[in-house]
């Protein structure tokens, strides 16, 4: 629906043009919000999830941009502490579990929400259930611990058709037993049944800032949830424009490319990106 700066014939798009779509965060950095995804957007998709990390040369401007504007966050699927660790930046907040989790700058205690925390041992016991079965140890299925909700990952299995088919089964079981089921890139997140997703997040993480413009930046299906809550403060008079921007991979949901206004390629153009929102400081 939007702009796309993306690389043709590894020619980057001219960044008079990306400062052109950030024109409303550049105008006024004390009063605008960077808000940005983590894996697949400023950690490279990798084969194990527990390997991520965010790049040095990434990480540089997002530390001149937690200087300069008004608020900065990470939110990710992850635990918020867990994002902390991949991002490696403590004086940032960080959002995590789809919006249930708030770490905020500076802080060591993560604030949980009560409705989603209320469900932890019954997710618990289902993955660990799950995860005892022998068809999950075959097809090398890996589970994710996150508190309130149970990941299954089936990236980099020896035959992810199979492993994935293994993840379907304990999907139908997982519905059967009340929980509620979210699907990412090669993951299946099983979830306590309460209202949580990253723009529901955004919107209670932004209340009572005073701020005028706010970006997000994700690349899977979580991430529409978060263009949705940006959407929702602009037509409540909360924030006068927001920049949904879609990271683009050969994995990308097709409704990231339609829903986004401003579509980079992968994390190597989020961190041009970062690199002209840090130009303020100079």
């Amino acid at each position: 629906m939007g702009l796309c700066l993306c690389h043709t014939d590894g020619v980057s798009v001219a960044a008079t043009s990306l400062q052109n779509a950030l024109a409303p965060l550049l105008a006024d950095p004390s009063g605008a919000a960077v808000l940005l995804d983590v894996d697949g957007t400023l950690a490279p998709i990798v084969r194990h999830a527990e390997d991520a990390h965010v790049p040095e040369p990434t990480r540089r401007p997002l530390i001149t941009i937690a200087r300069h504007y008004g608020f900065v966050a990470c939110v990710s699927g992850r635990r918020a502490a867990t994002a902390r660790r991949i991002v490696s930046i403590g004086s940032i907040t960080y959002l995590g579990n789809h919006g249930s989790e708030v770490l905020p700058g500076g802080a060591s205690e993560v604030t949980v929400d009560a409705d989603v925390a209320a469900w932890t041992a019954r997710v618990r016991a289902f993955a660990d259930t799950e995860l005892a079965q022998a068809d999950v140890a075959r097809t090398r299925v890996r589970g994710e611990d996150k508190e309130a909700i149970a990941a299954f990952h089936w990236r980099g299995a020896p035959d992810e058709q199979a492993a994935e088919a293994v993840v379907d089964a304990i999907a139908a079981r997982a519905t059967a037993a009340g929980f509620a089921l979210h699907r990412g890139r090669k993951v299946l997140e099983v979830r306590p049944p309460v209202a949580m997703d990253k723009g529901l997040g955004i919107e209670r993480l932004l209340a009572g800032h005073g701020l005028r413009v706010a970006l997000y930046a994700g690349d899977d299906r979580t991430d529409l949830d978060a263009f949705a809550g940006l959407r929702r403060l602009v037509a409540a008079g909360s924030l006068e424009r927001a920049v949904c921007v879609g990271v683009r991979s050969d994995e990308t949901p097709p409704e990231i490319e339609r829903d986004a206004d401003l579509l980079v390629d992968g994390p190597s153009g989020v961190r041009e990106l970062l690199a002209v929102l840090a130009t303020v400081a100079g």
